[in-house]
């Protein structure tokens, strides 16, 4: 029997368009004839449907808006579907938004007892459990402060704890995790691997896919509502990704359009003019996100009217910041051009990118064979994002170097010998 079971399970709201601020606001749209406010159906979730078996810990990913904080309300029975059927099998225990569950005119202790009696705990088994929920959530000092007054991390802090202790079979967690300080974040992180060793079921609803990969059996992809995807963890993710890259190289294209429209950090005589810049993988397909390692490839295209002696071709890697990283060129690549007439392109291939995680701005130019007449410079016109690699552990820095370790161990003192102290 599986721990949770949804069945096609959809979830529709109204929203109320113009709807009148006050009584006052009401009465006077009345006497001036206007219409009621307009009304759409707009729905959340639609025939979503899936299993999670008894001890599965599933990431739940996808964009904000996309229904994930939705579908665990309805499981945890917050709200009702508007159609399908939500099967649960074993006490649940739920830390959604910051908040929920807590009374804001109640202290913490009041509240840790009222979430007890809510999930059919008796006041005797809430006292044996109330002094390691305090001493997990290290709110000694605010427990009989009303909750009103938390901090979102206060919130938190106590809600997690409350939930973990009440030895829930299946435990859903949402965003929440992200507020708080680190030291606590990672102390939640290892009590949830903690549980799913000893059974529990566990879904995750979190924008850290690091998280996911770390921890989940399998994830789901939610989008706009509907399932996209769900399986083991890599195969969702890279499914959710490619999503998530082809959008932002819209947005990447749309936006650079406008900057150099609006305010073109370019010049240059023309004589060779660059008309295009394209990023390439190993495939020839155009992209503007790579991950380290991987090949890259930046085409320029150009355009002369007349013939151009030794032209000399460069591009530039600098970082979000605008720090200058790099500046091969055609000249200091000992890359040899004779004459350029017409159309053409140039490509400068980089067998593994050794650049890290991040997002960095990319130049393109075309000089005189001197490098001092510039023909077209385009600063810092084009954006490339750069992703982590599973099998490149590095994770911190701009650029990967690749290098090798070799410990050397001094030689042993041979026995009986005394070493003499060195003479002050």
């Amino acid at each position: 029997m599986p721990a949770i079971r949804l069945d096609t399970v959809s979830k529709r709201y109204t929203l109320r368009h113009d709807r009148p601020r006050s009584f006052q606001e009401l009465f006077l749209n009345v006497l001036r004839g206007k219409r009621s406010p307009s009304r759409e159906k707009f729905w959340v979730l639609r025939d979503v449907s899936f299993e999670i078996a008894q001890g599965e810990m599933v990431g739940i990913i996808g964009d904000n808006g996309a229904g994930k904080s939705t579908l665990l309300k309805l499981m945890a029975r917050i709200i009702e579907p508007t159609s399908g059927q939500i099967q649960t099998h074993g006490r649940l225990g739920a830390l959604l938004e910051i908040g929920a569950g807590f009374h804001p005119e109640l202290t913490g202790r009041e509240n840790v007892y009222l979430n007890g009696a809510f999930l059919g705990l008796s006041r005797s088994q809430m006292r044996r459990l109330f002094d390691e929920i305090v001493a997990f959530s290290e709110m000694e000092r605010f427990i009989d402060v009303q909750v009103k007054h938390y901090s979102s991390g206060m919130y938190m802090r106590l809600g997690f704890s409350v939930a973990i202790h009440l030895e829930p079979q299946i435990l859903l967690v949402d965003e929440v995790l992200a507020v708080g300080d680190q030291a606590f974040r990672l102390r939640c992180l290892d009590r949830i691997s903690e549980m799913k060793r000893q059974g529990v079921t566990i879904l995750l609803v979190t924008h850290d896919l690091r998280s996911v990969r770390a921890m989940c059996d399998r994830a789901i992809w939610l989008d706009l509502g509907q399932v996209q995807a769900a399986g083991t963890v890599e195969q969702v993710i890279e499914e959710y990704m490619i999503q998530v890259l082809d959008s932002d190289q819209e947005t990447l294209l749309s936006s650079e359009a406008k900057t150099r429209t609006a305010s073109p950090a370019r010049w240059g005589t023309r004589d060779v003019e660059i008309v295009d810049v394209e990023f390439l993988d190993d495939q020839g397909r155009a992209r503007r996100t790579f991950k380290t390692g991987q090949t890259f490839i930046a085409r320029l295209h150009y355009r002369t009217d007349r013939s151009v002696d030794h032209p000399l071709f460069g591009v530039a890697f600098h970082h979000s910041s605008g720090f200058h990283l790099s500046g091969p060129n055609t000249g200091s690549s000992e890359y040899q051009i004779g004459t350029v007439s017409g159309e053409g392109y140039i490509d400068f291939a980089v067998p593994s990118l050794s650049l890290l995680e991040g997002t960095y701005l990319f130049s393109a130019a075309v000089y005189d064979q001197d490098g001092i007449h510039p023909y077209d410079h385009h600063s810092m016109a084009y954006t490339l994002r750069v992703t982590r690699r599973e099998a490149i552990p590095e994770e911190h820095g701009v650029v990967r170097i690749q290098g090798t370790w070799n410990l050397c161990e001094s030689p042993a003192t041979p026995a009986g010998m005394i070493l003499e102290e060195p003479m002050l």
